[in-house]
């Protein structure tokens, strides 16, 4: 006598709930990284709440866009070097951000910058390929 085996039953079905879970996470965290930039954006913040570290390296947001405060810099900086747990929400990783330039200027940090947004690449000139937000796209004629 024969039984069905438990993975044979329910195999399927449990792979595509994990399936649909990943989706679902993954969709979650795109759209709490994408809403937070527009907060920064649309508002000139406040960076708190913020989505974690792990939740915008999960949603393809690899960089964190920062400006300098004395001399207008901007930087990106990479999440995945960063020596913080993935628990830790990005606006707490602000008050550790100091402008190169200037403090080699001033011989010491300086210059805290303020976060800007989170990026999926490390371009930050004008023309790079990643537009800043609908709207701000460059028509060409």
């Amino acid at each position: 006598m024969g039984s069905v085996s438990k993975e044979r039953l329910w195999g399927a079905t449990i792979a595509a709930a994990e399936q649909r879970a990943k989706e679902l996470r993954l969709a979650a965290d795109v759209a709490a990284c994408e809403a937070w930039n527009f907060r920064l954006r649309g508002y000139g913040g406040p960076a708190q709440p913020s989505p974690v570290i792990g939740d915008a390296l999960n949603a393809g947001f690899r960089y964190l866009e920062v400006k300098c405060d004395g001399c207008s810099t901007h930087s990106t900086v990479d999440l995945t070097i960063i020596r913080r747990p993935k628990e830790t929400p990005v606006w707490q990783l602000e008050r550790r951000m100091a402008c190169r330039p200037c403090s080699e200027l001033r011989g010491s940090p300086y210059k805290r910058g303020h976060l800007v947004r989170l990026r999926r690449s490390n371009s930050t000139t004008k023309n790079d390929s990643e537009p800043w937000y609908p709207g701000d796209q460059r028509e060409s004629h």
